[in-house]
């Protein structure tokens, strides 16, 4: 894994090539792999949760009624689907895909679980983003909090995987632990761990990618 100060200066490059619009940009870490057969099914579909919050949270959808959905709600939580909705739903496929674009995770009802599959399962499968089953009791407003500040790393037979790890605004050493823990549950998921990564880029919305190819070369 590249230490604190290599992703610094990575994020540093990144930083000196933006170019400033009114708005905030987001950053984004891509790990390039290699020495992976992708033609073997490989994958990865990680949920981690980032070290220091970003400014933009990741949105949260949970389909539920009743006293569950009553508990999304208190928990502000950006949407809930109720049966009926989600019914619906299975009979429109451009309203089912707007859904499924809008947000970041998704969490039902363990009674719904099955509903969501025939309304949405086309649409959330090959997205990664079929829902998490909630039991009666749990806590949501926990679940909420944690996933807010959690990103999916994602990679469906490709060499690379990428994920946001924060936004201009905040600080680097922020950026550079978000980066780390991003980068570790990657690692944990390659057959040979850090020996599986070729390259470090870091990128924010308006700028040229910063890279570090010297993991690579030092393990050839």
């Amino acid at each position: 894994m590249l230490d604190d100060n290599q992703l610094k200066n990575i994020i540093k490059n990144a930083r000196d090539g933006i170019i400033k619009r009114n708005f905030t940009q987001s950053a984004e870490l891509t790990l390039i792999l290699k020495d992976i057969d992708v033609k073997k099914g490989f994958s990865i579909n990680e949920v981690v949760n980032l070290p220091n919050k970003t400014m933009k949270t990741s949105s949260i959808c949970v389909f539920a009624s009743g006293d569950m959905g009553t508990r999304a709600r208190k928990a502000q939580v950006d949407r809930v689907i109720e049966p009926d909705e989600l019914d619906r739903l299975a009979t429109n496929k451009k309203d089912a895909r707007k859904v499924v674009k809008a947000y970041d995770f998704f969490f039902a009802d363990t009674s719904l679980m099955s509903n969501v599959g025939r309304s949405l399962g086309q649409f959330m499968g090959p997205k990664g983003k079929m829902p998490s089953p909630i039991t009666y009791g749990a806590p949501i407003e926990n679940i909420a909090e944690r996933f807010r500040g959690s990103v999916r790393a994602r990679a469906k037979n490709q060499l690379n995987v990428s994920a946001k790890i924060g936004d201009e605004k905040m600080k680097d050493e922020h950026l550079v632990n978000n980066a780390l823990a991003v980068i570790s549950a990657i690692e944990k998921k390659l057959p040979q761990g850090d020996k599986n990564i070729r390259n470090t880029i870091i990128k924010f919305t308006m700028s040229n990618p910063s890279k570090d190819s010297t993991l690579g070369e030092k393990q050839k």
